[in-house]
């Protein structure tokens, strides 16, 4: 069987992983990688002697020989390249968030209907070793009916991203969308036995005076059917990077941790606690879990749904959820009050 022929735009930080997880990925081929700057083409070159480099990436939707592209770029280009690499006859991988608004999010599954294209999204804790066995338990009853939800990151700061965009509010729409998107979607996943969430109260500030809008310290409630509710919480004020997850029930709860002195370590440490309501279980994890490894899992992820027309992980309509999310969060944060989730629903 012939591989999966994948073209990548964005050559940054991330994006440098992206092309290494695909490099890495059995049944894969990187054919195609589409970077700004000279600097970016140059280690791409010097990464990937073979694969043909290009500046516009025009020229790489252009290409009649790829199956999908995945997209690493600053947030408010998202929607612009998604719909061109889509209209180009090819299935997206995008990377969070889907766009900056739900118009946009809109726009992008109006593209690939039309075009017959299938989109991922870039949600790669779903892939988790840990964070996916968190899921498992609770969808085969290890907690009964999940009622709480806890998810909470304390990290460094933030990495400026190419050209300063990250903390550029125009090009990122908000913080939010950069790294509580992610939890705003697990806590979506775990709580899906009861329902879609329907409210979101927020608060959030900075520890920087003169750039409020840059929001290091966030915590919001998210309102689920049935009386349940979910915590998400970060601060970006704080040192190496420390995640937890709780999920609590009728009948047992759930704890797992992840600390690394980076996101992107190879060698973190983990765990997940199990109460079945008797007994304190310690699940033991198998595969290693960590951004760098759940990367490689979503790019063979990528190969499968190509081949088999499967649906992917984390699809378009969870994308637009999560963007739906964490805009009526921030919303919620400048007017200080509870901001309805049902627009969302479509």
């Amino acid at each position: 069987m012939s591989k999966v022929r994948f073209g990548l735009i964005g050559y940054g930080a991330w994006g440098a992983f992206h092309a290494g997880a695909i490099a890495k990925t059995v049944d894969a081929e990187l054919v195609a990688i589409a970077a700004r700057s000279a600097e970016s083409q140059a280690a791409a070159r010097a990464a990937h002697p073979g694969v043909e480099i290009v500046g516009d990436y025009r020229e790489l939707l252009a290409r009649n020989d790829l199956d999908v592209v995945d997209v690493v770029t600053p947030s408010y280009l998202h929607c612009e390249i998604g719909c061109g690499v889509l209209a180009s006859g090819k299935h997206l991988l995008l990377e969070k968030p889907m766009a900056v608004t739900v118009a946009e999010c809109d726009q992008l599954r109006a593209a690939a209907d039309a075009a017959g294209k299938t989109i991922a999204i870039g949600h790669e804790l779903r892939m988790s070793s840990l964070w996916g066995r968190v899921k498992e338990i609770i969808d085969a009853g290890g907690v009964g009916t999940p009622l709480y939800a806890l998810v909470e990151l304390s990290r460094k700061p933030y990495r400026l991203g190419a050209g300063g965009w990250r903390y550029d509010i125009s090009r990122v729409g908000n913080w939010i969308l950069e790294e509580p998107i992610h939890f705003f979607d697990l806590a979506r996943w775990y709580l899906a036995a009861v329902g879609e969430p329907t409210h979101v109260y927020a608060r959030a500030n900075s520890r920087q005076p003169d750039h409020p809008e840059l929001q290091d310290n966030f915590s919001a409630i998210m309102h689920f059917p049935q009386g349940a509710y979910a915590v998400v919480t970060q601060t970006l004020a704080a040192f190496e990077h420390h995640q937890t997850v709780k999920v609590t029930g009728t009948k047992g709860a759930v704890w797992a941790g992840w600390s690394g002195a980076l996101d992107r370590t190879l060698h973190p440490t983990h765990f997940l606690k199990h109460f079945d309501g008797e007994t304190v279980h310690d699940v033991r994890i198998e595969r290693n879990s960590g951004e760098v490894f759940e990367l490689e899992d979503e790019m063979a992820m990528m190969v499968d749904v190509v081949r088999t027309g499967r649906t992917p992980r984390a699809t378009a309509m969870d994308g637009r959820w999560s963007v739906g999310m964490c805009n009526a969060a921030a919303e919620s944060v400048e007017r200080g009050a509870v901001v309805s989730l049902e627009g969302l629903r479509v």
